[in-house]
């Protein structure tokens, strides 16, 4: 298991750099959202499971994207939760992980304009939710990547 953790705390004020461009000849890459720990603990399972256990070997990697909202009266730069330690709970959600595993953590003020610019156009995404039967912001986010041409795989857990 190789687990690479970026720290992208660069403001976010353009287009972001797309993350790990070194592995843009991965041929099976699937990027999970992250919502809450125990959803997207459920989200890096499904995607462990849709790579299967021949993933080393074909090239598989996860990418867990973290887009962290900083509020409008704090600089972009400084985050009201320390990066450091979202990077130690970061770092224990994706060493779960069997498979070669990077985690991007991205500071922004509006995290769907973020994943948008750093989605390579038709990814697959996996976005982990709570299981509710009306629309929660988690599936809302989920139809808005869809509709921006994105392949999204929701999972539910109670």
């Amino acid at each position: 298991m190789a687990l690479a953790l970026e720290r992208m705390i660069a403001p976010v004020t353009g287009a972001p750099a797309r993350p790990f461009d070194a592995e843009a000849g991965s041929k099976l890459n699937v990027s999970v959202i992250f919502t809450s720990v125990h959803a997207t603990l459920a989200a890096l399972k499904k995607a462990r499971s849709l790579l299967g256990t021949q993933a080393v070997s074909l090239g598989g990697h996860i990418t867990l994207i973290v887009p962290q909202i900083v509020p409008y009266p704090l600089a972009l730069a400084s985050p009201p939760v320390s990066v450091l330690s979202n990077e130690r709970r970061l770092r224990v959600i994706a060493g779960d992980c069997r498979i070669d595993t990077s985690v991007c953590v991205y500071l922004c003020r509006d995290s769907l304009e973020t994943l948008k610019s750093v989605l390579k156009p038709h990814s697959l995404v996996i976005v982990g939710s709570r299981k509710r039967w009306w629309p929660t912001a988690e599936k809302r986010l989920a139809a808005k990547l869809r509709s921006a041409g994105h392949e999204v795989i929701v999972t539910e857990r109670d």
